[in-house]
This record gives C-alpha cells, sequence and structure tokens, in this order.
C-alpha cells in the first residue's frame, strides 16, 4: 500500500479548527518561486503547479520504469503547499492580491537525494517537452508554529488567522517572519472539484 502522509502524520495535516502550537521538524520539498496574483488565467502561481506535479509523478512513477531508485518507496503525492508573503508586509493583504510573492511546494520523501531529483528534472524535461529548470530541490525546517484547519474560501481566510492571533497573544508568544519563516498553507482541496465553502486549507504561521 502506497505510504500516505496525510494519514501517517495527521498533527501536520489534520489540525482542528482551533488554533493549536506545533513543533515542525525538517522537510523535504519540491518548489517553484514566482510571484503575482495567482488567481489569473496564466499566472506563475498556476505554471508553478504544472511543474510541480510533473516532477512529483516523475518521481512517484518511476516504479513502473528501468531507473531504479535507491530505498524506493511507493507514496500517495503529498498535498500542494504555498508559502506567501508580500514584500515590506508582514501582514499579508488580501486585497492587493498583485503583490503577493510565492513559494509552491510539494513534500517530496527522504529517498529523494540530488541524484534522483536531477534524474527526474532529465526525465519530465524530455517526456512533456516543458522547461523545469524553475523547480528546486530545498529542506525547511519551519520549527514552532501555530496552525488551525481554515474550511470556506481563501478570501475568508483573515477571520480564521485571527483565532491564531489570539492564542499566540494568551500564550504570551509571537509570530516571527523571516526570509526563510513565511506564511504556510496546505491545501486538502482541489478547487476545481470542491465547493468554495468546503474547501479545507491547513493554516501554519511561525511563531516564538
Amino acid at each position: 500500500m502506497a505510504y500516505d502522509f496525510k494519514k501517517e502524520q495527521k498533527q501536520f495535516y489534520k489540525p482542528g479548527k482551533k488554533a493549536e502550537i506545533i513543533e515542525i521538524p525538517c522537510m523535504q520539498y519540491i518548489v517553484v518561486a514566482g510571484k503575482g496574483d495567482p488567481n489569473l488565467p496564466d499566472s506563475e502561481y498556476k505554471q508553478s503547479i504544472q511543474l510541480l506535479y510533473g516532477i512529483a509523478y516523475t518521481i512517484k512513477m518511476s516504479k513502473k520504469g528501468p531507473h531504479k531508485i535507491d530505498n524506493y518507496f511507493d507514496f500517495v503525492v503529498p498535498p500542494l503547499e504555498g508559502f506567501w508573503w508580500q514584500e515590506g508586509n508582514q501582514q499579508i493583504d488580501y486585497a492587493h492580491k498583485e503583490n503577493f510573492e510565492f513559494m509552491s511546494a510539494i513534500r517530496m520523501p527522504d529517498f529523494v537525494t540530488r541524484d534522483v531529483f536531477e534524474w527526474a528534472i532529465s526525465k519530465a524535461t524530455e517526456k512533456k517537452q516543458l522547461d523545469f529548470s524553475k523547480v528546486k530541490l530545498v529542506s525547511m525546517h519551519e520549527g514552532k508554529c501555530v496552525q488551525i484547519m481554515h474550511v470556506g474560501s481563501y478570501d475568508e481566510e483573515p477571520a480564521t488567522i485571527d483565532k491564531m492571533k489570539k492564542l499566540v497573544k494568551e500564550k504570551n508568544l509571537s509570530f516571527d517572519y523571516s526570509a526563510t519563516r513565511r506564511h504556510h498553507e496546505i491545501y486538502l482541496s482541489d478547487p476545481r472539484r470542491t465547493k468554495v465553502e468546503n474547501l479545507k486549507t491547513v493554516i501554519r504561521l511561525p511563531i516564538k
């Protein structure tokens, strides 16, 4: 049976609707950076998703080809994630999506070494005839964070984030945004197939 990060590591993917403090260990991702309004038809954000899934499924489906990856195990491709920020603004201004900067991300198993990643880039480029040079393999250690499950429209996130702010204040903690610690979202629902009011998104914010 394919390993499913969402089921095996529920503490990272299935928080409740009540804000909670959690320690996030180092995790490995494939990422694509970009900027601009993610909702525009030909946005850099939409392009980044295509590139990430192209590499993720090349690695997953390697089991059916001649290239054998050391320590490979079958896995469910983890959900799409996003790290978001706006230059000069710690708080995200949802009214000005044109100012968004982001890293789209998909978590990768630990067996995805630099060699495995470079093989996947080469294989996907050959098969799909796309430029995958924007895709990077990175490790991130988020550390102490506050997280919550947001249900509904992305534009309604500020009300959910207010719950997170309240908990952080009660615990005498503070937010800790930096170039390596960002507003983080994990998308558990496909917006193309899910009603807006039912969208499930994990929101995770760095604290200290």
